[in-house]
């Protein structure tokens, strides 16, 4: 190979080499994916341990700072005073912190001071409906009805009773020793309870029920499934008649949102006054006074309570009284204000079940320390309330209507009871609970009330079953304090007319009642004059038979109650002077008790 044929040789070799090098200059390089190396439990828990402690220094410095803090109006001065005690105490105890970490501790630090430290993200998630501080490392949520443990804490004891004194002071109230537990509300008008030693054995307990920051309305609650369209018609109907409802329920089960909702129904035009020992109902109307419960203050004087509101609210001129829960001895002056002139007033109660409630007013009632009859008490009961709407919280978690009940009466010293409408579950779809509120086909009493109201109803009357006017139910009980009034039919009793048979030589009358033949009504609720009036019917109904008083010959007497045959006795006595006919008594019938009466007497007589 000659020079030239070398030298042109090497000149391509080191052309190619060049290009080579260039191309693979071109192709980008791609690293290899670092490994990720697991942290363990113990080096996790070893730098919480690290943090904790940091925040325990950084506790105690913000804390002799504190007042110098809360002078900080601007937010942009506060944040840079806590950063600089951050950076302060880092640098001074060499701490090794993140950015993210350090940046973490000044929001934390910066929420101790001007809000409820580890509350706040909480009260911030619209999701959570109830909060729970079982001590400082305890903290718990409810989301969608389910109570799920979260991972946020405070740091001792202390640190949460600092949140309990900031959530108390600014309403006036006070928790420590002597008074260890305390009711109040924050801003927003969320519930808070707080609990501490000796009562807590587990640290200071604090409850928040949280409350949207927008109110909840009907659409909201027919979106949720708590009821249909058509049943919060009907109770929008029975609010605007100024029927006397309570809403019963249990913990959680959505009974001040309902009444929320129920008081949204109330006309703008009247005056409504609202009792609450924390005030967290959210009228809407204008005409609103709102009235607050007072603890006693730290000599054990100055109370306030719900019972000497509603009687002072009785001299404010409302249309409408509205306590937020009935617990003790104010449900009697509750009672009393419904059935004196307060028409239309609204009050929710703790209980399992309809008729729980009224058990339970009983017993609320009783508290007074008033030695009441057992019987006054159940028919003040019957005639102040005229609904309850029962809500419920189902396994999974949803809250529900379950039941829109009338109270009828008293019967047999028993209060009376219907439901109109019953929650009807027809299964369970991927964890919800399915079904409806539906009618029962009991028709209540007072939808003539609607209607006299100037309320326009539904073709169907929501899903109510029409009154039968062949078969009309006369036996049921009308409010005391609807009788009389211009508002209402008067109901005639269909029982109590007697009918006489001729037959061998005698007559036979059947029970006779003391209804006055002219009105077509019970004469009186006195077991003394029911009596004359009975005597002086089955007078008139022996002459018509052809026979008379005088020819009675074995009596049958019903009393409601037995004690009063004394009373009873002495005006049969006066009708038959003499040898009084042979007669023994008898229970008396149901359909004669519904219609009031205290006594029916039956004969047989010599045609």
């Amino acid at each position: 190979m000659s020079l030239i044929q070398r030298v042109e040789r090497a000149q391509q070799q080191l052309l190619e080499t060049t290009e080579t090098r260039a191309a693979a200059a071109a192709v980008p390089v791609v690293p290899s994916p670092p490994v990720a190396v697991p942290i363990s439990s113990e080096r996790r828990a070893a730098r919480e341990e690290l943090l904790h402690e940091i925040r325990l220094r950084l506790q105690t410095e913000v804390m002799s700072a504190f007042d110098t803090l809360l002078d900080l109006a601007n937010p942009d001065e506060l944040r840079a005073k806590v950063t600089a005690i951050v950076e302060r105490v880092v640098t001074s105890e060499g701490f090794a912190v993140t950015r993210d970490e350090k940046a973490h501790l000044i929001e934390e630090l910066i929420g101790e001071v001007g809000g409820l430290g580890p509350l706040d993200p909480l009260l911030l998630d619209e999701t959570i409906t109830e909060i729970m501080v079982n001590g400082p490392s305890h903290v718990y949520v409810e989301r969608a009805g389910k109570i799920q443990r979260v991972d946020s804490y405070f740091l001792n004891d202390e640190h949460v009773l600092r949140v309990i004194d900031r959530i108390i002071t600014p309403l006036g109230r006070r928790i420590d020793a002597t008074s260890p537990r305390v009711d109040a509300r924050l801003a927003d008008g969320s519930r808070v309870n707080a609990v501490i030693e000796p009562l807590s054995l587990v640290g200071p307990v604090i409850t928040v029920r949280k409350f949207p920051a927008k109110p909840v309305t009907v659409d909201d609650l027919i979106r949720f499934g708590t009821a249909t369209p058509e049943m919060f018609d009907f109770l929008k109907a029975c609010v605007r008649a100024r029927l006397n409802v309570f809403v019963s329920g249990g913990t959680g089960s959505g009974k001040t949102t309902t009444l929320n909702v129920l008081s949204s129904f109330i006309p703008e035009d009247e005056r409504i006054v609202t009792i609450e020992d924390a005030a967290e109902l959210q009228l809407r109307q204008v005409h609103v006074v709102t009235l607050e419960s007072r603890p006693p203050n730290i000599e054990g004087s100055g109370e306030i309570t719900i019972r000497d509101l509603l009687r002072n609210a009785l001299h404010m001129r409302p249309d409408r009284i509205i306590v937020g829960e009935c617990r003790a001895g104010e449900a009697l002056d509750m009672l009393q204000a419904m059935t004196t002139g307060q028409d239309g007033s609204l009050s929710t109660g703790h209980a399992n079940t309809s008729a729980d409630m009224l058990r339970r007013l009983e017993t609320m009632v009783l508290m007074t320390g008033y030695e009441l009859p057992l019987r006054a008490i159940r028919e003040q009961i019957a005639s102040a309330v005229d609904l309850i709407v029962h809500t419920a919280r189902l396994k999974d978690g949803s809250r529900k209507i379950v039941n829109i009940t009338e109270v009828l009466g008293i019967e047999d010293d028993e209060i009376l009871m219907e439901d109109i409408f019953a929650f009807e579950q027809t299964g369970i779809s991927e964890g919800k609970v399915e079904g409806v509120l539906k009618p029962t086909g009991v028709r209540p009493t007072f939808m003539g009330r609607f209607k006299q109201s100037g309320i326009e109803m539904p073709a169907d009357e929501y899903g109510i079953p029409p009154e039968d006017p062949e078969h009309p139910d006369a036996t049921r009980s009308r409010k005391g304090r609807w009788v009389g009034g211009e508002a209402l039919d008067v109901v005639r009793p269909s029982v109590g007319q007697g009918r006489a048979v001729t037959a061998g030589g005698m007559v036979y009358v059947s029970s006779i009642g003391p209804v006055d033949p002219e009105t077509g009504q019970v004469v009186s609720s006195q077991i003394k004059e029911q009596t004359r009036q009975c005597l002086d019917n089955l007078k008139a109904k022996l002459e018509a038979a052809g026979s008379s008083l005088e020819k009675v010959v074995w009596a049958n007497w019903s009393l409601r109650d037995p004690a009063e045959f004394d009373t009873f006795n002495q005006e049969w006595v006066r009708w038959f002077p003499g040898d009084a006919p042979i007669g023994q008594g008898t229970l008396m019938p149901t359909q004669h008790k519904r219609a009031g009466f205290r006594v029916s007497i039956g004969v047989i007589a010599e045609a």
